[in-house]
């Protein structure tokens, strides 16, 4: 499906400015937002990638030379890629099949089996984890249930029954490797390979464990507390050290926590700032008013000077959001769009003819 023009899609010209193009991604991001009535989250999901482009130089300057090729918007392969790449978008990887030629070369040119194995690792564990909006803003203390092969409570994991050792592999002699005669076009040659009584380690259990059965894991519930910063954004993503899978013999593989903040129905956020959008009546633009701002932190009351015009900004500072790093915050931006009247009785017609 061919995509559309991201300039189109936004309503700019491409020599638009960096404001502008800012304030029509507002405009058409509050327009089409999901969460509100008549909204559209194709749409929504359509501008945010226009905007995410055209708000860098380096992708929009990309992007202009390119096209959607030029930023990832499309299939097929690039310079410097994968020499082997390009066929059908797959990446080729060829095998040599039982004759042994990829040992061979190995062996040829420094590869192959030529120490013990490095200590296994377990495997590492992704999950999803859902915020609000201010969630996200202000941070949250989540638990985080886990069905996953933990460390075996009975060994802890050495794989030995208690009260018994890691005796020398019997096989490899503690070497973690044995000889291999392999028949080739070249005649016979001989290779190191991991021993497969030990699986490399050169040590086997005296006694393997009655309650994993030499597995060091078991297979369980876990809970977790993550603790998420203040200020986080959607698509960020938390890595917990040590907290994945485990394995018998080795080291747990880590926990990747991807964040996604559900969006709010009145706010949108751009980095640090939070954006929304407040109504004043033609009159008290002109007039001025104070009204009351819906933020994060409460309401507020703004002042709205007489004369204002419709699209003016107004900064409410430190209303915005976090900074991951420090206690710093940044601003909440309210734009104020003036309401036109479009139904006004004679007397009103009037009036405003006088004026």
């Amino acid at each position: 499906m061919t995509k559309r023009d991201y300039y189109e899609i936004l309503g700019i010209s491409k020599t638009a400015s960096a404001d502008e193009i800012k304030k029509a991604y507002r405009k058409a991001a509050v327009q089409h937002h999901p969460d509100k009535e008549g909204g559209d989250e194709a749409k929504f999901k359509e501008i945010s990638e226009a905007y995410e482009v055209l708000k860098d130089s380096q992708k929009r300057q990309r992007y202009d030379q390119f096209g959607h090729a030029g930023v990832g918007g499309a299939s097929g392969s690039s310079a410097g890629g994968n020499p082997f790449g390009g066929f059908g978008g797959q990446n080729v990887h060829f095998d040599f099949g039982d004759g042994g030629l990829g040992d061979i070369f190995g062996q040829f040119f420094g590869g192959g089996a030529s120490g013990r194995q490095a200590p296994q690792r377990g495997r590492d564990v992704e999950v999803s984890l859902q915020l609000t909006f201010e969630e996200a803003i202000f941070g949250v203390e989540e638990k985080i249930e886990l069905d996953m092969d933990d460390e075996c409570t009975h060994c802890h994991g050495t794989t030995v029954e208690p009260g018994y050792e890691m005796k020398v592999c019997p096989t490899c002699k503690g070497a973690g490797q044995q000889a291999r005669i392999m028949n080739t076009m070249f005649g016979q040659i001989q290779q190191n390979v991991t021993c497969e009584t030990c699986s490399g380690r050169g040590k086997v259990p005296e006694k393997v464990c009655t309650v994993c059965r030499g597995k060091g894991t078991e297979r369980r519930k876990r809970s977790i507390n993550l603790k998420v910063p203040a200020g986080i954004d959607d698509g960020a993503t938390i890595r917990l050290h040590g907290h994945g899978e485990a394995v018998g013999g080795g080291e747990k593989g880590d926990l990747y926590v991807h964040i996604r903040v559900k969006a709010h129905k009145r706010f949108t956020r751009e980095g640090d700032i939070i954006l929304s959008e407040e109504h004043v009546s033609m009159v008290d633009a002109a007039l001025g008013t104070e009204i009351d701002v819906e933020t994060v932190d409460g309401d507020i009351r703004m002042k709205v000077p007489a004369g204002t015009q419709s699209g003016t900004d107004f900064k409410l500072s430190n209303h915005g959001v976090p900074h991951v790093r420090s206690d710093k915050r940044g601003p909440h931006i309210v734009s104020v769009i003036v309401d036109t009247p479009t139904k006004l009785n004679r007397k009103q017609k009037e009036i405003l003819s006088q004026f």
